[in-house]
C-alpha cells in the first residue's frame, strides 16, 4: 500500500478522496477569519474616510498601503514632498501635508523613511467595496478550495508569502507615486496552485473538465476586470511556494522522486527570489536598471503621460 502526502495517509485513500472532491480538510477555516479580518478593515477604512472626508488616497497611504517614498529614499519623490491633507476637503486640494505627516506611524524619526510593513499591510487593505467584494469573490472560491486541499496551516503561509512576494515585486516594477492595496497578490499565488492541482490531478480529479471550465472564466474575469501585467510575475511564485507543501499524489517511486526533487529546488529558489527583488528595491533604482519595467505595471495612455514620470497624483491607486 502507497502513501500520498509525505507519507500521511494511504495513497489508496488520497486518490478516492480526490475523485469525489474531498480534501485534507472539510472547511477554509482560515479563508473565512482572513475574509472577517478584511471585512473589519474596510469599516475602519470607510469610517476613517468619512471623518476625513478628504483624498482618498492620502488616507490609504495613512493607513499602510505600500507606498516607496515611505519606505525608502525615492529621489523623484524626496521628504520634502507635500500631498493633500486627509481632511482636506476643497476640489482642487488646497491644503497639503508632509510627507512624514501622511505615512503616520509615528514618522520617520529623522531618518531615512522605513516602513517595511508596508509589504504585509496593504494584503488586508482594499480601495473600496467593490474591490473589496471582487478580492473575496475569488478568496472564497478558488483560495477557499486550495486551502481544502492543503490544509489551514501551510495555506496560510503560502498565502503570506505570496501577498508579500506581490507587494515586493510591485515595489520594484510599479510607478513609485502610485499607492498600492489589496489581497490580488496572496490570491493570484493561490490560483496558480489551483491551477497546478488540476494539471497535475486532473485524472483524479472530481469533475475536471467542469472545474477547469471554472477557473478559465475566473482567470479572463480577473484579467478583464483589471489587468496588471507584472501580475503574471506574481503567479510565478505560487508555484514555486506550493512546491515545497502542496499535497501531491505520487503513484510510483519515480513519480515521488520526482516531486522532491522540485520540492528541494523550489526552496532555494523561492528564496533567492524573494532576497534579490527586496535587495533590488531597497539598494538600487529599478527604473534606472530597466526603462521598460514601468510598462508592467501601467498600460500607456494620454491620460497617464503614457506612464512617465512617478505616477504621483491625488487621486491614483494600484489595486
Amino acid at each position: 500500500m502507497g502513501y500520498g502526502i509525505f507519507g500521511l495517509y494511504p495513497l489508496e485513500q488520497r486518490i478516492a478522496d480526490k475523485q469525489r472532491g474531498i480534501g485534507v480538510q472539510r472547511y477554509a477555516i482560515v479563508v473565512w477569519l482572513l475574509t472577517a479580518t478584511m471585512l473589519a478593515v474596510l469599516i475602519y477604512e470607510l469610517v476613517v474616510n468619512a471623518r476625513a472626508q478628504g483624498s482618498p488616497v492620502s488616507a490609504l497611504i495613512n493607513l499602510g498601503a505600500r507606498f516607496p517614498p515611505c519606505m525608502k529614499i525615492v529621489e523623484d519623490v524626496p521628504l520634502s514632498t507635500t500631498l493633500p491633507c486627509l481632511n482636506d476637503t476643497a476640489n482642487p486640494p488646497d491644503r497639503e501635508c508632509s510627507l512624514e505627516t501622511l505615512c503616520g506611524f509615528g514618522g520617520f524619526h529623522n531618518e531615512a523613511p522605513d516602513q517595511s510593513f508596508r509589504f504585509t499591510a496593504p494584503i488586508f487593505l482594499h480601495a473600496g467595496i467593490v474591490h473589496y467584494a471582487l478580492n473575496m469573490l475569488a478568496q472564497l472560491t478558488v483560495s477557499a478550495q486550495v486551502e481544502r486541499e492543503m490544509g489551514s496551516i501551510t495555506f496560510l503561509i503560502l498565502y503570506m508569502a505570496s501577498g508579500i512576494f506581490g507587494n515586493v515585486l510591485g515595489g520594484n516594477f510599479a510607478l513609485v507615486g502610485v499607492p498600492s492595496v489589496g489581497a490580488s497578490g496572496a490570491i493570484f499565488g493561490t490560483t496558480a496552485i489551483a491551477w497546478v492541482d488540476l494539471l497535475a490531478h486532473w485524472r483524479y480529479t472530481y469533475r475536471p473538465g467542469r472545474r477547469l471550465a471554472m477557473q478559465i472564466v475566473e482567470l479572463i474575469i480577473g484579467i478583464g476586470l483589471g489587468f496588471i501585467p507584472y501580475r503574471i510575475l506574481e503567479v510565478c511564485y505560487g508555484p514555486a511556494g506550493g512546491m515545497m507543501f502542496y499535497p501531491i499524489i505520487s503513484p510510483s517511486t519515480r513519480h515521488r522522486s520526482i516531486v522532491i526533487f522540485f520540492r528541494l529546488a523550489a526552496i532555494p529558489a523561492a528564496v533567492l527570489l524573494f532576497v534579490f527583488l527586496t535587495r533590488n528595491f531597497y539598494t538600487s533604482n529599478p527604473y534606472a536598471a530597466c526603462t521598460w519595467c514601468r510598462y508592467l505595471s501601467c498600460i500607456p495612455t494620454s491620460a497617464n503621460d503614457h506612464c512617465k514620470g512617478t505616477g504621483l497624483t491625488s487621486t491614483t491607486t494600484s489595486v
